[in-house]
């Protein structure tokens, strides 16, 4: 009988652990930060949410979380210190190869222009303040 009451208090604790635990992203990289879209964008970055939408939204998805075609750009990895402003207009204006992630190289985005890139990068900033990045 006394291991009967083992294995019960042996279950509880199993069924504790499991109710405590957080489900986890399996989609998400090893640095990402998930990001709360309830936050209104400031007008000071709306040119460049619109600028990000038309132009890289289809690859980096809405808000910078990524796709299946491109990376997101809420991980530690697009920190300013490791990846500074110069690193995106480098990719956007003249493309990039591939050396973070497995998504290939990127090419060069057909009418992006300096001004534009400025306030993208200025959004995605923000964006990466928003979510603790840095």
């Amino acid at each position: 009988m006394q291991w009967m009451l083992k294995i019960m208090l042996f279950m509880l604790i199993l069924l504790g652990i499991g109710c405590e635990s957080k489900p986890s992203d399996a989609t998400a990289e090893p640095g990402t930060t998930q990001l709360s879209s309830a936050t209104p964008v400031p007008a000071e970055f709306q040119k460049g949410e619109a600028a990000f939408n038309i132009n890289c939204a289809r690859c980096h998805g809405g808000s910078g979380r990524g796709t299946d075609q491109g990376p997101t750009f809420l991980n530690r990895v697009y920190h300013p210190n490791h990846h500074g402003d110069q690193a995106f207009y480098r990719a956007a204006m003249q493309g990039v190869r591939a050396h973070h992630w497995k998504f290939g190289d990127m090419p060069p985005v057909e009418g992006m222009t300096k001004d534009l890139m400025v306030e993208v990068i200025s959004y995605i900033r923000w964006l990466q303040r928003k979510a603790g990045i840095y």
